[in-house]
């Protein structure tokens, strides 16, 4: 399957603390390949940004130990 159409047909989730804030969420998609796909859920028929596995535990390890906070 090519990448486009597993976008499509991709599993599309986001954080259960997002509900409720507006709308101002991320999803995220796990594809082939355990590359992990992350689109904005304002505006779902834009690109998404697809990032290799590597890349995706780096960001969470990161968002984990509070360095994306402000």
């Amino acid at each position: 399957m090519d990448l486009t159409a597993e976008l499509e047909t991709a599993a599309w989730r986001k954080a259960t603390r997002s509900t409720g804030n507006g709308g101002d969420c991320l999803e995220v998609a796990p594809l082939s390949g355990g590359r992990v796909g992350i689109r904005d859920t304002e505006a779902p028929d834009q690109a998404a940004l697809v990032v290799r596995p590597e890349v995706w535990a780096a960001f969470i390890d990161g968002a984990k130990k509070g360095e994306f906070d402000f």
